[in-house]
């Protein structure tokens, strides 16, 4: 498996967890608590990723810029994030307001 979409899955799984788990069950769904627990779920993506690739020179390509493990797996969480935000955010009537 790649190197690139290990850490796709690793985003993938951290986000999942996030938004089909955690975050439906918080009593409230504000944006500032959600935003402590995204930093908190997107660190520990992100220190996975440290796990797997640290000290590796292993080239990360996202379409067709060459960047290191941690700048891949911060965009790419967040790109994946992206989509299940607004589903979640839809879904639970959260105004951007709402801090």
């Amino acid at each position: 498996m790649s190197p690139e979409l290990t850490l796709l899955i690793v985003n993938a799984v951290f986000l999942g967890f996030a938004y089909l788990w955690v975050y439906p069950g918080l009593p409230s769904k504000r944006l500032g608590i959600l935003a402590r627990y995204d930093l908190a779920i997107g660190g520990a993506a992100l220190l996975v990723a440290g796990l797997l690739f640290a000290g590796r020179d292993l080239p990360f390509r996202l379409i067709f810029v060459d960047m290191p493990w941690w700048l891949y797996s911060v965009l790419t969480f967040s790109l994946l994030e992206l989509p299940a935000w607004e589903w979640f955010r839809r879904r639970h009537g959260i105004d951007y307001d709402d801090f």
